[in-house]
């Protein structure tokens, strides 16, 4: 045998390269890993809160959805205003709102989304027979208490 020529004998297997950990080796990338956590965590918090703080406007659609008796219109929409987290002077005020009072209260809290007679409407709700509404005017009527309810504000 030809000692030149190599032969399969003389092969040597190749080392493996060292393994590398997926896991941050400075302190940095778990300062930046502990910041990300404590990050996610006050957002979730913060977003456990909201959800919390508007039950009452979860409560209320579901009612709105449910509502056979366009009469309960104005109480349910008066229950809301209670719920919202006001001031404790703005808050006193609300059972006693009627009319124009009434009528800027929903203005201020909901937008200028709202007909500016919409505190008449329900006012006169509570003496209309429920079939003196056609099918048009009591779908508005709704759509405007469900589009109040979901996107009213209340200043911190």
């Amino acid at each position: 045998m030809n000692p030149n020529v190599p032969s399969i004998e003389q092969l040597k297997e190749l080392g493996l390269p060292v393994p590398v950990s997926y896991w941050p080796q400075t302190w940095g990338w778990w300062a930046l890993l502990a910041l990300l956590l404590v990050g996610f965590a006050a957002w979730a918090f913060r977003a456990w809160l909201r959800w919390r703080r508007n039950a009452y406007r979860r409560e209320a659609l579901a009612r709105l959805n449910a509502l056979e008796d366009l009469r309960e219109l104005p109480e349910l929409l008066k229950r809301v205003a209670l719920s919202m987290p006001l001031p404790a002077e703005e808050h006193q005020r609300v059972p006693n709102l009627h009319g124009a009072d009434w009528q800027a209260f929903l203005l201020r809290h909901g937008g200028d989304t709202l007909p500016e007679d919409f505190s008449r409407q329900l006012a006169d709700l509570a003496y209309a027979e429920p079939s003196s509404l056609s099918p048009q005017q009591r779908a508005q009527l709704l759509a405007q208490c469900k589009a109040w309810v979901e996107h009213h504000h209340v200043a911190a």
